[in-house]
């Protein structure tokens, strides 16, 4: 049995006719008989009953072709599946973000990126970023962005966002009145800080013991925004990535540059052994929009 014996058989079912088949085909009438009868010689039973120089599908011929009919809708939904990824791209997007981008600068890009595929799903999980290079590495996100304190092994990188962090203060707080604060200004000061591992801590720890300065931390946290909560609670004051306030209640915080600067880095991952798919590339190309 080939696909060529298959197409006939089809071309028969559908004329009703040898004859009208042959003219479809564009064939010589005895070449469909010949390739009807080596397809029943394959199948090992009669696809067609001669009855009166006419030609009546046996029911063992009907049931064979609707498998046919079901295995060429099949087809169809391939080719009409090829194309939509060939146009549209794989269907899906998966985006992995530490939560300092995940609230302002990512939402940005996927307002882009839906504006130009709008029939596209996309999934955001906000997470620490150990979590979203794991993600990104495992296969779970299409694209990923961490902290720069992460193990890099596994994944593409580059670098992405690094702006200068600000320092937050709840509104009406003693340090509001000043135009730039610097390590002094928080000797002493209850401080909301990341936890240790985090790079921006750290360059934030050593301008604090070079200045002979501690501040007093009250809580330690990894989201930058429960940073901005925590502060807006007027629990403390602390220093966050200006994409990070974006969500935050203006009407409740101040923010003032801090002095000498501290950025905030953060890198753009992606699976290391996966080409990036048209999706990805025009996901890219939104954030790098959004920044």
């Amino acid at each position: 049995m080939n696909n060529r014996q298959i197409e006939v058989f089809a071309a028969v079912m559908k004329a009703g006719t040898i004859s009208r088949a042959a003219e479809l085909l564009g064939v010589a009438q005895p070449g469909v008989s010949r390739t009807i009868a080596e397809l029943e010689r394959a199948v090992g039973f009669a696809l067609f009953d001669r009855i009166r120089n006419r030609i009546v599908p046996t029911p063992e011929g009907r049931l064979f072709f609707r498998e046919i009919e079901a295995s060429f809708r099949g087809m169809d939904t391939l080719r009409a599946m090829a194309a939509r990824i060939r146009d549209q791209g794989a269907g899906q997007l998966r985006i992995g973000s530490l939560s300092a981008l995940g609230s302002s600068l990512v939402p940005r890009a996927i307002r882009r990126f839906r504006e130009l595929k709008p029939e596209i799903g996309v999934t955001l999980m906000v997470l620490p970023s150990r979590d979203v290079r794991d993600g990104v590495a495992a296969g779970t996100f299409d694209i990923g962005l961490a902290a720069d304190e992460i193990d890099v092994t596994g994944v593409l990188h580059q670098p992405f966002v690094q702006p200068r962090v600000l320092c937050a203060m709840p509104l009406g707080h003693r340090l509001c009145e000043r135009e730039t604060i610097g390590p002094r200004d928080l000797d002493g000061e209850a401080f909301v800080a990341y936890v240790p591992e985090d790079r921006a801590r750290q360059r934030l720890d050593l301008i604090f013991a070079e200045a002979g300065v501690r501040p007093r931390i009250v809580v330690e946290t990894i989201y930058a925004a429960t940073v901005c909560a925590l502060v807006a609670e007027g629990v403390g004051v602390g220093l966050v990535s200006p994409y990070a306030v974006a969500g935050a209640d203006p009407t409740r915080l101040v923010l003032r540059p801090f002095s000498p600067a501290v950025h905030s880095k953060s890198l753009l991952i992606l699976p290391l052994d996966r080409p990036k798919s048209q999706l990805v590339r025009d996901f890219i190309d939104c954030l790098m929009a959004s920044r």
